[in-house]
């Protein structure tokens, strides 16, 4: 099973993509880590960033997207764009999205067996919250 884990961070969707067979975890290389929708305003560019999203799951044959979630309200919630960004990831057809909750990633992660050091992945910093939402989510199953 291929899955794509996604903060949504401002303007970007940072995605990390990662599969696990028979106990073994495989990241691909991908040849974006984001995706930015550059003007949220207009309806065209909503549809080239979903487009785009689309595309890069097709080609690494993700079926399954999880979402790091965000506050609705209060002093760490999500700006407006973000939750364009998830809207128009869950319109995706072909595409199973489940939104994670910070709690549920902490509790996968602390009971993990696997000790996976992040600098060790290849993966760019700012790739961090992607990593571990879809790794505590593999983790869970």
């Amino acid at each position: 099973m291929k899955v794509c884990g996604v903060e949504l961070k401002g303007n970007d969707a940072i995605v990390c993509i990662m599969s696990k067979e028979n106990g073994l975890y495989d990241i691909p290389h991908t040849r974006v880590q984001k995706i930015t929708l550059d003007n949220a305003g207009d309806a065209e560019q909503v549809q080239k960033f979903q487009f785009t999203f689309a595309k890069l799951m097709e080609d690494y044959q993700v079926s399954h997207v999880v979402i790091k979630g965000r506050a609705l309200k209060g002093k760490f919630a999500g700006g407006p764009v973000s939750f364009k960004l998830e809207a128009a990831i869950q319109l995706i057809s072909d595409l199973t999205v489940e939104i994670l909750s910070g709690t549920f990633i902490k509790k996968e992660l602390a009971k993990s067996q696997i000790d996976i050091d992040f600098r060790d992945t290849g993966l760019k910093q700012y790739q961090e919250q992607a990593f571990n939402s879809v790794f505590a989510f593999l983790e869970s199953k």
